[in-house]
């Protein structure tokens, strides 16, 4: 039985009831768990939404969402890179690490990474999201603390496996939130806003390096000082999101009974719904079976592997002839290029129509170029050799995140295909520092062909997902008009026991992107 007959059968065997009226055929859902928990809130009500209405909700929205996200991006990407930093800062060997021993550390957090992504998705979808991340955030904070007490490869290793474990609900966490609380044309600059704060992560975080070099204590190395400092604000931090991270836009706390009406009412322009807190067995098969799916997931893995440079930035900028202090600040360039590139790739894919894709493939160009000149010049020439590293910093896959979260509907399959995607992630990302071995040091060669190899890869996926998209939106288009969910009815049993219906409109139902036949994916 395909999803779609699965959803229908579902909604008539309510309570086998189906009524006829001339040709209005009445369906009613007889269990609110089928339906998005948005449709509970906007059910039967006529909600009024001018334009200028709808932006003062978004502002508001903006206002009381966006620095949370951006906090928390940051400092989860200042937690990640805390093992590249230290590595400058006397991590190797205050705890006697091998080069292999060190690439293991950074491969075992994407590894538990991988092992926990699918569950962390299933917890996030049955859990509040805000305090299912607020947990985490919390844990992975007292970690990150912990770390400053590993005297070898054996503590490190277990200290690293957590952190994978805790860092698997953020990214899924947030892509979710967005696609609940913005609609799909501003959803790119939202996860633009808080995916540029890796750059901004980079920034801090080289001063923050930059100050534990000169803190000389007797018993602490200055690795140890950056691990507590970080831990300590990512522990106030799990803090702040408990009290005041919102879970959904039909719960958000900054939000009157009728903004959060209004807030849903804002998002059927998306055809995607807000949140369904039911596994519905379908819609995870249909994400299985959905070639893009699986598009994503390779395009996500063959352009990650070249992440693994996040944790050797700071050696392979050392072995240039640079000392610590100026490796340290050197490293804050390459995240204010990553803010510039960031803000302008997600500026023009939301501006110029049907131009992600385009966008993203184009994105990938100055990290070509950057791998070409870092394999090409001379050894000697180490600005140029700098300037080559810091071009590979600018990134297109924040316009793959922010795309795959436009192109899927039904929150199971939106949690399924997250949770696939971003385990491909952890498998790029897990394999990526096995080709920094010793033997190709200090030029690495191999490493940087096979980098760049990997961004001619992710531009052509790009481009082909889009050709494929494209060509079902045009099948679509030529198809009669499918009016199958147009009729459907909630319901609901009242305070005073009575049982009433209400009129669901078509995108508060938790169809998915398949089910929907006036779905159109963004280009």
């Amino acid at each position: 039985m395909s999803s779609s007959e699965s959803l229908e059968k579902d909604v008539k065997s309510a309570h086998d009831l189906v009524e006829t009226s001339g040709n209005d055929v009445r369906h009613i859902a007889f269990e609110q768990a089928q339906v998005d928990t948005a449709a509970q809130l906007v059910a039967g009500r006529d909600v009024e939404l001018d334009a200028a209405e709808a932006r003062r909700i978004r502002r508001k929205i903006d206002w009381h969402l966006m620095p949370m996200m951006c906090m928390l991006y940051w400092i989860q990407y200042t937690d990640k890179t805390t093992l590249g930093n230290s590595a400058i800062l006397g991590i190797k060997q205050s705890t006697h690490l091998t080069t292999s021993q060190y690439n293991w550390l950074g491969t075992i957090f994407y590894l538990s990474y991988l092992i926990f992504q699918y569950p962390q998705n299933l917890a996030l979808q049955r859990f509040p999201v805000g305090k299912w991340m607020s947990v985490n955030i919390m844990a992975w904070g007292i970690t990150l603390c912990c770390h400053a007490a590993c005297t070898n490869f054996g503590g490190l290793f277990v200290a690293r496996f957590i952190l994978g474990m805790c860092e698997g609900s953020i990214t899924t966490g947030f892509m979710i939130v967005t696609s609940m609380f913005y609609t799909r044309s501003e959803q790119t600059v939202r996860v633009g806003y808080w995916f540029m704060m890796n750059g901004t992560a980079q920034i801090i975080s080289g001063f923050i390096s930059f100050g534990s070099l000169h803190i000389h204590t007797t018993h602490f190395k200055p690795w140890q000082w950056l691990m507590i400092i970080t831990g300590s604000l990512t522990i106030v931090t799990a803090v702040g999101y408990w009290f005041l991270f919102p879970d959904s836009p039909t719960n958000a706390w900054f939000l009157t009974t009728e903004e959060r009406a209004k807030a849903v009412q804002r998002l059927k322009v998306n055809q995607t719904g807000v949140e369904n807190k039911h596994f519905k067995i379908e819609q995870f098969w249909e994400a299985v079976y959905d070639p893009k799916t699986w598009l994503f997931a390779v395009l996500a893995a063959i352009n990650n592997i070249p992440t693994s440079l996040s944790n050797q930035r700071q050696i392979i900028v050392s072995s240039f002839g640079f000392t610590p202090i100026e490796t340290t600040l050197l490293g804050c360039v390459e995240g204010v290029l990553e803010i510039i590139s960031i803000v302008i790739g997600v500026t023009l894919a939301t501006r110029v129509k049907n131009a992600r894709a385009y966008v993203g493939a184009c994105w990938f160009l100055p990290c070509i170029l950057g791998a070409l000149l870092v394999n090409l010049l001379p050894w000697h020439d180490r600005v140029g050799l700098l300037f080559g590293q810091w071009l590979t910093g600018t990134t297109g896959f924040v316009i793959v995140l922010s795309w795959v979260g436009n192109l899927t509907a039904g929150h199971t399959k939106r949690v399924t295909t997250n949770a696939i995607m971003l385990s491909a992630y952890c498998v790029g990302n897990a394999a990526g520092p096995f080709m920094w071995q010793a033997k190709y040091a200090p030029r690495n060669h191999v490493p940087w062909l096979i980098i760049g190899i990997c961004y001619v890869a992710s531009a052509s996926l790009m481009l082909i997902i889009r050709f494929l998209l494209a060509r079902e939106n045009k099948r679509r288009d030529a198809e009669p008009k499918d009016d199958t969910y147009d009729n459907v009815f909630l319901q609901i049993i009242t305070e005073d026991g009575k049982s009433i219906e209400r009129r669901i409109s078509k995108e508060f139902l938790d169809l998915t992107d398949r089910q929907n036949r006036d779905f159109r994916y963004v280009l």
